[in-house]
């Protein structure tokens, strides 16, 4: 078979429609909505699930931490449904670009960095400096840790897409 090297990036298609779209909406085509006040056993589950993951994940913040919850359940939840959706023959998933890994990491870890630094500045500034550094070194020991730590998310982005 002779396929170029670029042909893997492409959307998948069947019947000369992309399959991207069937693939978002699949989850909602198969939850059966009934205009009722009472919900039907998969949507109570949905509802208890969704409750004890957040009870499980807010229990372990502080409620400084907790105010961030909602982000990172809902970045959790798009994250498992669409590794889910890479199951399915023939999808496109957007968290196999490198491109959406780092639209999504690259601001929360810029929000991390920005509040560790407003929130407690000498710590974070600790963090760039090895314990027992000799102190002729201690200039360059900080320019490679800053450059270790902006390093970080791109590696990391890089290895979630690989």
């Amino acid at each position: 078979m002779n396929m170029s090297m670029f042909e893997q990036f492409l959307s998948p298609e069947l019947l000369l429609m992309p399959t991207f779209p069937l693939s978002m909406l699949m989850p909602y085509l198969l939850i059966h909505h009934k205009p009722k006040l009472l919900g039907n056993r998969m949507t109570t589950a949905t509802v208890k699930l969704l409750k004890m993951f957040l009870l499980n994940m807010t229990s372990q913040l502080t409620p400084k931490g907790q105010k961030w919850s909602p982000l990172l359940a809902s970045l959790i939840l798009m994250l498992l449904m669409s590794n889910l959706l890479s199951l399915l023959p023939y999808t496109f998933i957007p968290t196999s670009q490198l491109s959406t890994n780092m639209a999504l990491a690259l601001p929360l870890w810029l929000a991390t960095i920005i509040l560790g630094m407003k929130d407690k500045f000498s710590a974070t500034l600790a963090h760039l400096l090895p314990e027992g550094s000799p102190t002729p070194l201690i200039p360059f020991m900080v320019l490679i840790e800053t450059a270790s730590q902006l390093m970080r998310p791109i590696a990391l982005g890089v290895r979630l897409t690989a």
